[in-house]
């Protein structure tokens, strides 16, 4: 059982103005970000601030109000946003506890599968009916001609009305029906008196106790229109709805004033039909079916200023700005003055990156490169751009790639491209977080899927140079487990879900093969590497 709370915020707002800001997803529509996100967009847009930085707020994105874009500053990759304004939420009158905190919104990006999230987006949709029935202001009943009054679980065996609210026309005849989700639904007939100190849903009753809202109840079997409903696992099954999910949904469906149906939760598509080995084929204009990494063979004889002088040029009269890595000033000693020192590095010396013009201080770079994968390339702090070869830390391991007679969603008239990474557990070298000790490699084989088509080709003739470089993974943290220690994605993603995108890992997804050719050449793995 997880807590719940709302959130009240002033007239004067973002969300009191009905205002919401959204990005565009991989499925070319739009999620909207957290409350207090849009509340900072809003400020900043508001007071004609030209762009924003999210990093104050633990994103790594700029938002640009000239072009309505969001660019992440690791990848330089850019997806728009939009603003709406066509969005209302309840009034609510009286002094508010400032602990208390529910955000109302919508979400129209791709929900993940967890329970929670298909409950808030479950939650967030009947909100919005009844908001949209508030505006209305018109009340309709269904085709039988009958009103109900929904009790939860939540509040089984109590009275739904109290002795000054019962019907004063007559006796109401009044009956049980326990719906698929053990909830008790109580309904009266059109001819007989409604209670007298009930509201309609055209009217704002969101603070009213929750065993006295009134809805429209359709009898038929199938879900009403506007009736939002919740997938949920072993509802038809033998085992029992369970109880966490259905007490939540009692609560916040009671909250938002509206009926909720329960239906079987969709399960992922992970993997196609079995292939026998007869028709799995190797990749046209791809030599082999497998590739192998081994241990780290590290490049001697590289001294680390002479790397850095490879790609710079002397300043010889550095502006007055900051160097951006000892955020010292350009025309004084370099912050690493006296903690570093090489042959002709004076702590003074200025140097200029040859492609992107960004000026450090040489013994800055020198720094940087000595604390980094010391594999002879060079990436600029400021603008990401690449010198030289780089190389990562992923552990050694095993990249099979061929082809299944299957077709991907979005891409019926195309074979499939099956990628399967398999790498074990080990210990971490010294170009690893912790030398010496183990690490994990959870969920290996992992299967990733490409369509069979002139761009999937090139994807995975790039997937091979980044996993010859060492790019594909890395040890780290786990985002999904928290476990340190482990072997984890590095920033090119991989569709892992081969017959649908409920994970969002999936397919259709029109821009996915864009969007990792974009990641690649973030690692500096790009068509002309193919020409080698």
């Amino acid at each position: 059982m997880r807590p719940v709370r709302r959130n009240f915020y002033e007239p004067s707002s973002a969300p009191g103005k009905g205002i919401v800001w959204e990005w565009e997803n991989d499925n070319n529509s739009w999620t909207p970000y957290d409350m207090d996100i849009c509340i900072t967009i809003q400020n900043a847009y508001e007071k004609q601030h030209p762009w924003l930085d999210l990093s104050s707020l633990g994103f790594c994105y700029l938002i640009y109000f000239n072009s309505m874009s969001q660019m992440n500053r690791q990848t330089q990759r850019k997806r728009r946003l939009r603003r709406r304004m066509d969005l209302a939420y309840p009034l609510t009158m009286g002094s508010i506890p400032k602990s208390q905190s529910w955000p109302v919104g919508t979400n129209s990006g791709q929900p993940c599968s967890c329970q929670q999230c298909l409950l808030v987006n479950s939650t967030r949709a009947a909100s919005n009916a009844i908001l949209a029935s508030q505006r209305r202001k018109v009340y309709v009943g269904n085709s039988n001609g009958t009103l109900a009054v929904r009790q939860s679980n939540t509040f089984n065996g109590t009275t739904l009305w109290s002795a000054g609210t019962m019907p004063t026309g007559g006796t109401a005849k009044m009956e049980q029906v326990r719906s698929p989700s053990s909830m008790q639904v109580t309904t009266f007939s059109r001819s007989q008196s409604a209670p007298t100190g009930t509201q309609l849903p055209g009217q704002n009753n969101l603070n009213r106790p929750g065993t006295q809202r009134v809805a429209v109840l359709s009898t038929r079997a199938s879900i009403p229109p506007g009736v939002p409903a919740l997938p949920v696992k072993n509802l038809n099954g033998t085992g029992p709805v369970h109880p966490a999910l259905a007490g939540m949904t009692g609560i916040l469906m009671c909250a938002a004033g509206l009926p909720v149906c329960l239906t079987r939760a969709p399960k992922p598509i992970l993997h196609p039909p079995p292939v026998s080995k007869s028709d799995i084929k190797p990749v046209p204009g791809i030599n082999g079916v497998c590739r192998k990494t081994k241990k780290k063979h590290l490049k001697k004889s590289k001294n680390p200023e002479d790397v850095v002088r490879r790609y710079i040029q002397k300043v010889k009269s550095p502006p007055d700005e900051d160097c951006t890595i000892c955020m010292e000033r350009l025309v004084a000693s370099s912050g690493y003055e006296g903690l570093l020192s090489h042959r002709g590095a004076k702590p003074e010396l200025v140097g200029k990156l040859g492609k992107c013009g960004h000026m450090y201080h040489l013994l800055c770079l020198v720094a940087m490169y000595n604390n980094g994968n010391k594999d002879g390339s060079l990436q600029c702090p400021t603008c990401k751009a690449i010198y030289g070869e780089k190389t990562g830390t992923q552990p050694p391991g095993k990249m099979e790639f061929h082809i299944i007679p299957h077709s991907l969603p979005g891409y019926t008239e195309s074979k499939t491209i099956r990628i399967v990474y398999d790498i074990p557990t080990g210990i971490q070298g010294p170009e690893h977080p912790n030398p010496g000790k183990k690490f994990t490699a959870r969920g290996f084989p992992r299967h990733c899927y490409l369509p069979d088509n002139e761009k999937g080709r090139k994807v995975l003739k790039l997937l091979i140079v980044a996993w010859d470089r060492r790019l594909i993974f890395t040890i780290g943290t786990s985002s999904t487990t928290g476990e340190c220690d482990t072997v984890v994605w590095n920033e090119i993603h991989h569709k892992t879900e081969f017959g649908s995108n409920l994970t969002g890992h999936g397919y259709p997804d029109p821009n996915y093969l864009d969007n990792v050719l974009a990641e690649l050449m973030a690692q500096g793995v790009s068509e002309a590497n193919l020409k080698d």
